[in-house]
């Protein structure tokens, strides 16, 4: 993945340190590269005349469907939790009273409330399922949606067509990928990473080149290091990544040097008043800088809202630490998500992005309809909620829907396979196009018997 950040230089066995290869732009031995346009989009797999973007909210940890977007008020206490229904301004729908702005936008977007798995509880597993369509499986890694847009479609201009914001998930508990690389498709297609906390005060993106230092390297410094990157790459012949550094020179300096990427980072721009909207914290300014960066060209945009779930208040409430209590959903983390979803949906709206910005947002399984011993909810795969906005959905409806305790789909099962097909389909993209997979084996990009959710569109 391309990270913009280094705690401190890196040193290779020849010598050569980690910012002599950034400075020179030669992204791509650390497989965080642009490629040239005319590779990247392959015959017939683009069908659309709209260039439809998408923002994925990845809800770590798991959001109860129970206090979210599935209320069941007249089940029973130990079914229904401690959290009321409220109405929404879409007749009929009715969602957690811990999202208060979110009700005022349901004509905006869908839910999904028979989402499922047949997997593992396990973290990992759903991170995976949830944004690839695919478990993993033979070590094969599956490519992230992000990055499947990336070898299809390319980047706009100078800007990264798949970031990620503000951290790859860390230690969920197990030990395998999360599924957000570019896994079989290679390391060109990873995602950019910020890497950084948005809401530190002092956030700023180093290693894009300032203004300032652009011409002493345009001028004096450029041919002693691309010399400097061709001596790098002969000592590397046998790293494949390290093939890519010439072919990519070009395109991986002109995003590090691009005034649009440097715009896109710069959250001075925005006012107090707008990062109140969203929220100070690392979620609400992640999803700030997901829209400006759906505004200066990049393709796909991953938030994830948290990097763990322990010893950090999250979605994953088990009742007991490491983890954390049902009460944060009123007191922390349902306002977080109430205010950046929200502000992000409004801002695309009024911008008139919104319908040409699939938004999505997803835990990676649901919890237990009955709440356990220590007062909070246990993982559960068998069925939850998540929410589908803009992008050509079509909003003010529920597709599909659980049994009486929000324990298993009633109608109109759903499985991840599905989203990653409706995903495509927004995106224009055409489900059947061949992705080369394990052994040089052409794979399509969602297996065959899924299709897109109709009712969405």
């Amino acid at each position: 993945m391309f990270r913009f950040d280094a705690e401190k230089s890196v040193h290779f066995c020849d010598g050569l340190r980690r910012r002599d290869f950034l400075h020179a732009g030669s992204l791509a031995f650390l497989g965080l590269t642009l490629r040239d346009f005319e590779v990247l989009k392959a015959a017939g797999a683009v069908q659309t005349s709209r260039d439809v973007n998408c923002i994925l909210l990845m809800l770590v940890g798991g959001p109860s469907q129970l206090d979210t977007w599935d209320m069941k008020p007249d089940a029973p206490s130990e079914i229904r939790g401690p959290y009321k229904a409220i109405p929404t301004n879409v007749a009929g729908i009715q969602i957690s009273e811990i999202f208060p702005r979110m009700a005022k936008h349901a004509d905006k977007y869908a839910l999904l409330r028979s989402v499922y798995h047949s997997g593992a509880g396990v973290h990992d597993v759903g991170h995976q399922y949830m944004q690839t369509g695919r478990f993993f499986q033979f070590g094969d890694e599956q490519p992230h949606f992000g990055c499947v847009v990336s070898k299809l479609k390319g980047p706009k201009g100078d800007a990264p067509p798949h970031v990620l914001l503000p951290r790859p998930i860390g230690n969920t508990g197990g030990n395998l990928p999360h599924g957000q690389s570019a896994g079989f498709l290679g390391k060109t297609y990873d995602p950019f990473v910020l890497n950084a906390d948005p809401s530190d005060p002092d956030f700023a993106v180093r290693d894009l080149l300032s203004p300032d230092y652009l011409p002493p390297i345009r001028v004096d410094g450029r041919e002693s290091m691309r010399k400097l990157v061709e001596r790098a790459v002969s000592h590397l012949e046998s790293v494949p990544d390290a093939r890519l550094l010439d072919s990519n020179f070009q395109s991986a300096y002109r995003m590090m040097s691009s005034e649009t990427a440097r715009a896109a980072f710069n959250l001075s721009e925005e006012d107090d008043k707008t990062k109140d909207r969203y929220g100070r914290n690392r979620f609400g300014m992640s999803c700030l800088l997901a829209r400006r960066m759906i505004e200066r060209g990049v393709r796909f945009v991953t938030v994830n809202m948290f990097e763990t779930v322990f010893n950090e208040i999250t979605w994953d409430i088990h009742g007991s630490a490491p983890f954390s209590p049902i009460s944060c959903y009123r007191d922390l983390v349902g306002p977080m998500f109430d205010n950046a979803y929200s502000s992000l949906l409004e801002d695309l709206h009024d911008r008139r992005l919104l319908q040409d910005t699939l938004v999505l947002a997803s835990g990676e399984f649901g919890r237990t309809p009955k709440v356990n011993p220590a007062g909070g909810r246990d993982h559960w795969t068998n069925c939850w909620s998540m929410v589908m906005a803009g992008g050509g959905i079509k909003g003010g409806q529920v597709v599909g829907s659980s049994d009486e305790i929000g324990a298993y789909p009633r109608d109109r099962p759903i499985a991840p396979p599905d989203v990653a097909a409706t995903v495509y389909k927004a995106l224009g993209i055409d489900i059947e196009t061949p992705l080369t997979g394990a052994a040089n084996r052409p794979i399509p990009i969602v297996d065959y018997g899924h299709h897109p959710i109709a009712e969405l569109f």
